[in-house]
């Protein structure tokens, strides 16, 4: 499974981990994982080829549903790609600080 749990989320982020935020931009501008770089699942193909294959993708959405859809289509394409446990949600609820407004499109 490619899913990540929090805990090691949290320490991937600490030591500037790449971060996807997969929903659609009015979800992102109303609370997202500080740097976490928005490209909605629809256009993540288009993305595909500028991620590293060397290290971690982290990806994240509301709950955890989409990204682990989106961690499975990267890693068919060789990429690390491993999908944050619970998501956005999960993040907030553990105190975690968010971004909201900022809006980063990658397309």
């Amino acid at each position: 499974m490619r899913e990540v749990s929090l805990t090691a989320f949290t320490a991937a982020h600490a030591g500037g981990a790449i971060v996807i935020d997969v929903r659609e931009p009015y979800e992102y501008i109303e609370g997202h994982v500080p740097g976490a770089r928005l490209v909605p699942m629809g256009r993540l193909a288009q993305l595909r080829s500028e991620l590293p294959r060397t290290e971690p993708v982290y990806l994240i959405c509301a709950s955890g549903n989409r990204s682990l859809a989106a961690a499975d289509f990267l890693a068919q394409a060789g990429i690390q790609a491993l999908s944050v446990a619970g998501g956005t949600g999960a993040w907030l609820r553990a105190g975690k600080p968010i971004v909201r407004g900022a809006r980063e499109d990658a397309a």
